[in-house]
């Protein structure tokens, strides 16, 4: 149904101090502080693993030199989808309106509506991390029994869940530095940014800024923060839904992502019989991850 005149009596006549909550200001595209950005020009695009050779072994003399083989492994694919919204606005309403176009106030709606929509879509890779996220290795993003091509399992995510602390996060800082890669050989991993809910941007800030150990009577130096092993600080995720979840960053390369199908398109179009004018946006992109190692995380004791 077409916005009219019936939806706006108010703004058809005089004597409105003000026409409000169409305008607030917005958070900065959050889903930046987690995905790294490319192009696609297919309905979906596709990443696949390559798996190297283990520790070179000891040759006796004489002996026969040992060969090794590299293979394919897991393959992640990144599937688009088309968002889009519209609305249309019926022209005795755009004319008779006397508090600014109607059309172009909901026109901007339309972009708030749009990035919502980005946000959530973005945040739900980490919202579902344990339970739906699942990567091209058959495990959700955060899990303790990645398999490994060379044998064995690799783990991204604490043990036992605990909230965020000092010692959740040297724990996690620990265990990327101890990451390895499919054949077993470490990689030299580190933690670049704390992405937290809300709920938890005091608690980050005091653990990741203090000077001495936080909640503590000690007066031991804040080790973290004296080694510089978070040089991204905290970025505080709106759409988050746990309070509780927690999740490091690192600089692993192809890991979080962000294909971009089609950017986000406008178009306004008047219809000849009823005069109504019409409004749309539409865009096409897909979110996930390739390599899980590019997460480290908790879900939070609670």
């Amino acid at each position: 149904m077409a916005l009219n005149r019936a939806l706006f009596t108010k703004q058809l006549n005089l004597g409105l101090n003000t026409v409000f909550a169409m305008e607030y200001d917005r958070y900065p595209e959050q889903w930046r502080d987690i995905y790294s950005i490319e192009q696609s020009m297919k309905a979906f695009e596709e990443d696949v693993q390559m798996i190297g050779f283990g520790a070179a072994p000891t040759k006796a003399e004489g002996a026969a030199i040992s060969y090794d083989s590299g293979k394919e492994g897991y393959t992640a694919r990144y599937v688009h989808e088309t968002i889009a919204l519209a609305f249309s606005i019926t022209e005795e309403a755009e004319e008779d309106g006397l508090y600014g176009s109607l059309g172009a106030k909901y026109a901007r709606a339309l972009a708030r509506s749009m990035q919502h929509t980005k946000e959530i879509k973005g945040a739900n890779i980490l919202n579902n991390a344990t339970t739906s996220s699942v990567g091209g290795d058959g495990k959700t993003l955060l899990a303790t029994d990645h398999p490994l091509g060379g044998g064995g399992t690799a783990s991204n995510k604490l043990s036992t869940a605990a909230d965020l602390s000092e010692t959740s996060l040297e724990s996690l800082l620990i265990q990327i530095s101890t990451a390895v890669d499919d054949r077993s050989i470490p990689i030299a991993l580190t933690g670049q940014k704390l992405i937290v809910p809300p709920q938890l941007v005091f608690v980050a800030e005091r653990i990741l800024k203090s000077n001495l150990r936080p909640a503590t009577a000690d007066n031991d130096i804040n080790a973290m923060k004296n080694m510089g092993m978070i040089p991204g600080g905290v970025a505080v995720n709106q759409r988050l839904t746990d309070p509780d979840a927690y999740f490091f960053m690192t600089d692993c390369p192809d890991g979080m992502k962000h294909f971009v199908r089609s950017p986000i398109k406008k178009a306004v179009e008047g219809d000849f019989e009823t005069g109504n004018l019409r409004y749309k946006v539409r865009e096409r992109y897909s979110f996930g991850f390739t390599d899980w190692r590019a997460i480290y995380g908790s879900e939070g004791a609670a």
